[in-house]
C-alpha cells in the first residue's frame, strides 16, 4: 500500500530521480576531490567523511518516509454515500457539533475540518499544505515531519559540502603557490577537471541550500501560525470579497476572525514533531498521530442519519 502512495506523476519521478543523484554526486565529490586529497594526512579526512555521509543518510531516510508515508488521506466509504439531502444532514451535523466537514464533490465522501483535495494524488489530505514534486506526494497531516526533517538535512549537506569545497580550493591554491602539490600523473584527475566538480557543486550547494532554506522557514511559520498556504489563500481571498462588498464594521470584525482556535506554539510544534524529547525531533522516527482521532476516524461524520 505504500508504494501506491508514491504517485506515478512524471514531473514527481523526474524530481526523485534529480534529488537522489545530487545526493550521490555530492557525496561522490566531497569524498573523492575533497576530503581524500585536501585531508589525507590527517584524522579530518575520516572525520568529515564520516560526518557529511551520516547527514545524507539522515537526509535519504527523511526523504524516503516523507515519499513513501501517508500524508493523511481521508478513507473513502466502503458504500456510496446518498448526497441528496445535503441541508438537512448539514444542519444535523451542526447540532451534533461537527462544524466544518464539507463535502467533496470529486472524492465524493465526507471530508473533515482543514482538509482538501489534490488534483495530483487524486485524494482528499487531511490539512493538507501543498503537492511537492520532490517527494512526489502531498504535505500533510501525518508527513510533515518527514518532509521538513528533509528540508533540514537537505540544508546542513548543502552547507557543508560549501564549507568543505571552499576550505579545499583554499588549500590546493595554497599548495600551488608553496610548490608543494604533488606532480599530476597519468592516473590522477586533471586540474580542470577538479575545478569544474568544484564549480558545479558549489553552484548544486548554493541553489538547493537557499532554496530548501526559504521553504523550511515557510514551514515552520505555517506550523507556528496554525494555517496551511491553502488556508492562507483563502483567508485572502475571503478578505478582498468582503472588502469589495461590506461595511468597514463587518470588515473589521472579518479581520478579527480565526477559522479555528490558536495553541501555544511549542504545542502546535509537538503536534508535527511528535510529543517526546526535543532531541527526537531530529530523526525519522515514527510518532502518535498529530491529532485525537488520528487516520482512524470513520469516512462520515457523526451524526444521525
Amino acid at each position: 500500500m505504500a508504494s501506491l502512495r508514491c504517485r506515478r506523476d512524471p514531473c514527481g519521478v523526474i524530481c526523485l530521480i534529480l534529488t537522489y543523484f545530487s545526493v550521490f554526486y555530492a557525496d561522490y565529490v566531497v569524498i573523492q576531490y575533497v576530503v581524500i586529497p585536501a585531508y589525507s594526512d590527517s584524522v579530518w579526512c575520516a572525520l568529515h567523511g564520516a560526518v557529511f555521509n551520516l547527514i545524507l543518510l539522515l537526509l535519504l531516510a527523511c526523504h524516503s518516509k516523507a515519499v513513501f508515508s501517508d500524508p493523511g488521506m481521508v478513507p473513502l466509504p466502503e458504500t456510496a454515500i446518498d448526497f441528496s439531502d445535503l441541508r438537512s444532514q448539514s444542519s444535523r451535523m451542526n447540532e451534533r457539533g461537527c462544524e466544518g466537514w464539507t463535502v467533496c464533490s470529486r472524492c465524493e465522501t465526507y471530508r473533515p475540518p482543514r482538509a482538501h483535495h489534490c488534483r495530483v494524488c487524486q485524494r482528499c489530505i487531511r490539512r493538507m499544505d501543498h503537492h511537492c514534486p520532490w517527494i512526489n506526494n502531498c504535505v500533510g497531516e501525518l508527513n510533515q515531519k518527514y518532509f521538513i526533517q528533509f528540508l533540514f538535512y537537505t540544508g546542513m549537506a548543502s552547507l557543508y559540502s560549501l564549507v568543505l569545497v571552499v576550505s579545499a580550493w583554499v588549500w590546493r591554491i595554497r599548495s600551488e603557490r608553496e610548490g608543494e602539490s604533488e606532480k599530476e600523473t597519468d592516473e590522477s584527475p586533471s586540474k580542470h577537471l577538479i575545478v569544474a566538480h568544484y564549480i558545479i557543486l558549489l553552484v548544486e550547494s548554493v541553489l538547493f541550500g537557499v532554496f530548501v532554506m526559504v521553504i523550511f522557514y515557510d514551514q515552520l511559520v505555517s506550523i507556528i501560525t496554525d494555517e496551511t498556504p491553502i488556508e492562507q489563500m483563502k483567508n485572502r481571498l475571503m478578505l478582498k470579497d468582503r472588502s469589495s462588498a461590506s461595511s468597514p464594521a463587518s470588515l473589521s470584525q472579518a479581520t478579527n476572525h480565526t477559522p479555528h482556535t490558536r495553541k501555544p506554539k511549542l504545542a502546535l510544534l509537538r503536534e508535527v514533531f511528535g510529543r517526546g524529547s526535543v532531541l527526537f525531533w531530529l530523526f525519522p522516527l515514527h510518532t502518535s498521530p498529530p491529532t485525537v482521532g488520528g487516520i482512524t476516524y470513520s469516512a462520515l461524520p457523526d451524526y444521525d442519519v
